[in-house]
């Protein structure tokens, strides 16, 4: 991770860690590189969600724009990956979304996406550090006329609605759905593309108030979207986060269905239509083990890359894959778009319960979700990284993988921001590996700490 650009943009408490003046910096910094190149007046898109802190950092961050002389389009309240589509369609030179995603109302975050709807290598990520941190003298403040300008889209929504209609033959006559909006950046669209595209649709959680965004809600906290399926008798449930770009599924009977489900369920059915390149579905390395064991039986690939929806796009792009995703239910559709979309992936999973007539559960039902456990041991910060350096701590984990039969795995990785290393055993009895687990961490936090 670079200096100021987490995994997923810049991150942090509002107003104390991601400040007006940083929001006014990354502005003109990141207009400055990624329209370094043009030779037009450059075009800046603005999405945001609906943190109460969102005007304040819109405000700077279209001032920063403004002042390196480009033009800052402001899409008010949108999903980040309907920025991402809308920076292709209105041949903006990059767009930016303000929005912390899945984390609670206080933190928000800045992330930019280059003119072709993709998030910033790390070296030009690196370069607009540079320019923030290391001499912002290199800045060039155009004066006069050619100060830039903001301006409003209001046609942004139905670009994105009618895009997300287009990706799906048909429509989704006679499903019933609830779904959750998390109190954020779906709360619009989200309703109206799914009554458009002909569902029957039942709302909560879509009163956003700057401050109720993901509060026991959306994705991160599916017990009221399960209740509310049952009670109004639906054929699913779709719960956003905050930026809505993921998706977690309930289905009829209330049970959920995560982004390896989803996956596994897509995946299959495109592949039925010669539409998966490779019979092959992106995966992480958290992903369960049971979407490998269902794709083994369906003659499907698995190729699994590092945790985070980069490395699974990276991949799809160096290999010329199609479809991958997340257990988070961060899916990328890269025939339709550049990024995770929540509200694309929910309508191609209906799509599905469309065509085929069957119930989410029987759908769902072609993968087994296999118990996983977590634990955290506590190393020594230096140490962290050699777990797969102590003869000990590897032998064990390749004894329990002997003993699993392929039907269990071991998993060790060290955290990227605290002193720890993370133990996910995964297996077919929930009680023996949390026991190999609880044993495991204690024979790290041994030798490591």
């Amino acid at each position: 991770m670079g200096r100021l650009f987490g995994t997923d943009g810049v991150r942090g408490v509002a107003n104390l860690e991601l400040t007006a003046g940083m929001a006014y910096k990354l502005g003109q910094a990141g207009a400055y590189v990624l329209a370094g190149e043009v030779k037009h007046k450059p075009k800046i898109l603005i999405g945001m969600d609906t943190r109460i802190s969102g005007d304040m950092l819109e405000a700077s961050l279209v001032a920063g724009v403004c002042s390196v002389g480009a033009e800052a389009i402001c899409l008010g309240i949108t999903p980040t990956p309907a920025v991402a589509y809308l920076t292709r369609l209105y041949k903006a030179d990059a767009g930016v979304v303000i929005s912390a995603s899945h984390n609670s109302y206080e933190f928000n975050g800045i992330k930019f996406f280059n003119c072709e709807g993709y998030k910033l290598s790390d070296a030009l990520e690196e370069k607009i550090e540079s320019l923030i941190l290391d001499d912002p003298t290199d800045l060039r403040l155009p004066i006069g006329g050619e100060i830039g300008r903001r301006k409003n889209i209001n046609s942004s929504d139905e670009d994105y609605i009618n895009f997300i209609k287009d990706t799906l033959k048909g429509d989704l006559n006679g499903l019933k759905v609830a779904i959750d909006c998390a109190n954020g950046a779906a709360y619009r669209v989200a309703p109206k593309v799914l009554r458009e595209m002909g569902a029957t649709v039942y709302v909560i959680n879509d009163m956003p108030n700057g401050v109720n965004i993901n509060d026991n809600c959306g994705s991160t906290h599916m017990e009221a979207l399960k209740d509310y399926v049952k009670d109004v008798g639906a054929d699913l449930g779709l719960a956003f986060d905050g930026d809505a770009d993921r998706v977690l599924a309930i289905d009829e009977k209330g049970e959920m269905v995560d982004g390896d489900q989803i996956m596994a369920i897509i995946g299959l059915e495109l592949k039925r239509e010669a539409r998966l390149p490779k019979d092959t579905i992106v995966a992480t390395v958290m992903s369960n083990l049971g979407l490998d064991i269902m794709a083994g039986q369906m003659e499907i690939n698995i190729v699994k890359t590092g945790v985070g929806d980069r490395y699974v796009l990276e991949s799809m792009l160096k290999n010329g894959y199609r479809f991958g995703g997340e257990q988070s239910g961060h899916i990328i559709f890269l025939e339709h778009n550049t990024t995770g979309d929540g509200l694309l992936t929910g309508v191609q999973l209906m799509g599905v319960l469309k065509a085929t007539g069957k119930k989410l559960s029987h759908l769902a039902s072609i993968m087994q979700v296999l118990p996983q456990v977590l634990r955290n041991a506590k190393v020594r910060n230096e140490n962290k990284g050699k777990y797969l350096e102590d003869e000990v701590i590897y032998s064990m984990c390749k004894e329990l993988e002997q003993e699993f039969h392929g039907e269990g795995r071991v998993l060790i990785r060290p955290s990227g921001t605290e002193p720890l290393v993370r133990v996910m055993i995964e297996g077919r009895d929930k009680e023996y590996i949390t026991k190999k687990a609880i044993e495991m961490v204690k024979i790290i936090e041994e030798r490591l700490a």
